[in-house]
């Protein structure tokens, strides 16, 4: 089932219009999550508010799209999202200062581009990228807090790599997924294209790429590996609880780590729909205006 916003950007533009290509960054913490919420603050009401005052269109014209719904507590280095308007913006830096400008500072554009009409933040998807960092030290850097999950338990990140390895490929994460009142009944068959888990110290960082994911799969992914991690169970565990294509079959071994742990990395997309001969903006430098001055 679409959206309000997905059914809008759909049906809503009988004139021509243009399309435009955010990446987002975010802090998630004081944010409940992505999507637009009419009472509660979420990242999506936030930029849709500065651009409103920008463009001078309202929310129902812009129709701000997501490339996903990230939950409460949750960050992004890469988000993505897409917005129209019915005219065209030759050059794009002012307005990306002025959008920047308008956000608070743990939301901010670091891209601006023009696309394709073909192009849709959610439905144009090729894979998403998700990292989750775990703290494995007895005590916790305070520094970190809210962006790195504790474990005092002392993890074995051997035994995290084989169950990892389970999980590529494509597969039912059906046992995986948390049931969801905002998308119908999805799909439950995803492909993982790779699942990583890196030493850097005492942080781990678990990454993964896939075709697409289910409510709370990540999570819940990473909450089974750090149970393999601890020794309590098996990596062999993994296709077991996936061959199960029960929910409550994990639930046996695992609660869903909390989310403040996990960041929205990166989105991919097919290429042709970036290539054309618009605009983009990265971003602006201010530089300082060389003068002469006396020496005394």
């Amino acid at each position: 089932a679409l959206s309000d916003d997905d059914q809008q950007d759909k049906e809503s533009h009988p004139l021509p219009t243009y399309k435009w290509r955010l990446v987002i960054s975010y802090d998630g913490t004081r944010y409940s999550g992505w999507q637009y919420q009419q009472s509660i603050p979420t990242v999506q009401c936030k930029v849709e508010e500065a651009l409103t005052r920008i463009t001078k269109l309202e929310r129902k014209h812009l129709c701000l799209v997501g490339a996903g719904r990230t939950d409460a507590g949750v960050h992004a280095w890469g988000q993505v999202a897409h917005f129209i308007t019915p005219f065209k913006y030759e050059c794009l830096e002012g307005f990306h200062r002025a959008l920047n400008g308008g956000l608070p500072p743990d939301i901010r554009i670091r891209e601006i581009s023009s696309v394709l009409p073909e192009f849709h933040a959610r439905f144009s998807v090729k894979s998403k990228t998700y990292n989750y960092k775990i703290y494995n030290d007895a005590v916790m850097d305070p520094i970190q807090r809210h962006y790195v999950y504790h474990s005092s338990y002392k993890l074995n990140p051997s035994a995290m790599k084989d169950a990892a390895k389970y999980f590529v490929g494509k597969h039912d994460f059906s046992a995986f997924a948390n049931a969801s009142h905002n998308d119908g009944i999805p799909n439950p068959v995803k492909n993982i294209l790779r699942f990583h888990v890196n030493e850097m110290g005492p942080l781990l960082q678990i990454e993964v790429e896939g075709s697409g994911f289910l409510y709370k799969q990540v999570r819940n992914m990473v909450a089974i590996m750090l149970q393999v991690g601890r020794e309590a169970v098996p990596a062999e565990i993994v296709p077991m609880i996936l061959e199960s294509r029960d929910r409550k079959e994990l639930a046996k071994y695992t609660l869903a780590v909390p989310p403040h742990g996990l960041c929205l990395y990166g989105v991919k997309y097919n290429e042709d729909h970036f290539n054309i001969p618009l605009a983009t903006s990265f971003g602006m430098h201010h530089t300082i205006s060389k003068c002469k001055l006396p020496f005394y």
